[in-house]
């Protein structure tokens, strides 16, 4: 597997994490932080992170590493 496609896999896999979070833990009460906002959080962390893997992809050469 290349680090291309480990990039957009775990972005993708994060942002869904972090969709399930926002969607459905509104009435989560946690002590310290808003589920509802870590959410929103890792949707961007996991879509920069796929973004990034699709410019890897795309950057890399056919016969890179």
């Amino acid at each position: 597997m290349t680090r291309a496609s480990k990039n957009l896999l775990e972005g993708v896999v994060t942002g869904a994490v972090g969709l399930a979070l926002w969607l459905f833990t509104e009435d989560v009460e946690v002590p310290v932080v808003t589920l509802t906002k870590v959410g929103v959080v890792m949707m961007c962390v996991g879509g920069a992170q796929a973004v990034m893997g699709l410019y890897q992809s795309v950057r890399t050469p056919a016969g890179g590493r």
